[in-house]
């Protein structure tokens, strides 16, 4: 059952980003960002502690608007749409939260249906019918009736992608998808993502520190530094570790420090 379609057939491009400025009040966290997101692409945004990944998620999804710039969906924008256009628009894309952001009170059924109660006029029969393909799409067939406190760490995870998947979004946004997960665990969820992408066509977009999923799965990235306030590397996830002239970059990937003599004048 497809609840959606494509906002547009045209151009190559899922996700633009242009001249993004991201505050909390008088303080700028992150300035002038640009970048574009391809379709069926799996996009990861890295960067060290405080460098603001979780602001530029919270920026690009509304739960926070930026102050100055665009992210267009499609060639829409989600900044200046008005209400009605927003409401289409987050139909276009999903959101699994870093802790998963499941209603301990409700079941996995009810959690994931929960959008589409919100979303979509489908009776309650073709709501629980949405929901087991959701569930069997991620393993977790079976546990329809479980609370989230009932199943592991992965598992609640793996929910969490149910719901995020439950409307058919051609985006679907991972927040830190591998913390408090085992290798194992997370190694499973690599494959899943990959699978979503290779199968559905699914434009991913991770916000994630972890070099093994970055260097698995990731086929381009976006750098954040939080003294420049924006981006300070873009590409391929190999090439920026072998090559990349600013030093930040290359001991972030390779997870060592370089030797002083070696440091490039990029470095701050």
């Amino acid at each position: 059952m497809n609840l959606t379609s494509p906002l547009s057939t045209a151009g190559k491009f899922a996700i633009e980003v242009d001249g993004l400025e991201c505050r909390y009040d008088e303080r700028v966290i992150l300035e002038n960002v640009s970048f574009a997101v391809k379709r069926a692409e799996i996009f990861f945004v890295i960067g060290g502690s405080g460098c603001g990944k979780s602001t530029l998620l919270r920026n690009m999804i509304g739960l926070h608007l930026p102050t100055k710039g665009a992210v267009r969906y499609f060639g829409h924008d989600f900044v200046t749409a008005s209400l009605a256009e927003r409401k289409k628009l987050l139909r276009s894309f999903g959101v699994l939260y870093q802790a998963g952001a499941l209603w301990s009170s409700m079941t996995l059924r009810e959690n994931v249906a929960l959008p589409l109660e919100i979303f979509t006029d489908l009776t309650r029969k073709e709501r629980h019918e949405v929901v087991a393909l959701k569930l069997a799409q991620v393993g977790l067939t079976g546990y329809e009736d479980y609370f989230p406190a009932e199943i592991s760490g992965g598992m609640r995870k793996r929910a969490g992608l149910a719901r995020a998947l439950a409307l058919d979004p051609e985006i679907v946004f991972f927040d830190e998808p591998s913390a408090g997960l085992d290798p194992i665990t997370s190694l499973r969820l690599d494959e899943l993502i990959l699978h979503l992408r290779d199968t559905l066509g699914t434009t991913i977009v991770v916000v994630s520190h972890e070099l093994a999923s970055i260097f698995s799965i990731a086929d381009r990235l976006v750098m954040l530094d939080r003294d420049t306030r924006g981006i300070i590397a873009e590409g391929d996830p190999n090439n920026l570790r072998d090559r990349s002239e600013d030093s930040r970059v290359r001991e972030f990937l390779n997870r060592r420090p370089e030797p002083i003599g070696q440091k490039g004048a990029t470095e701050v």
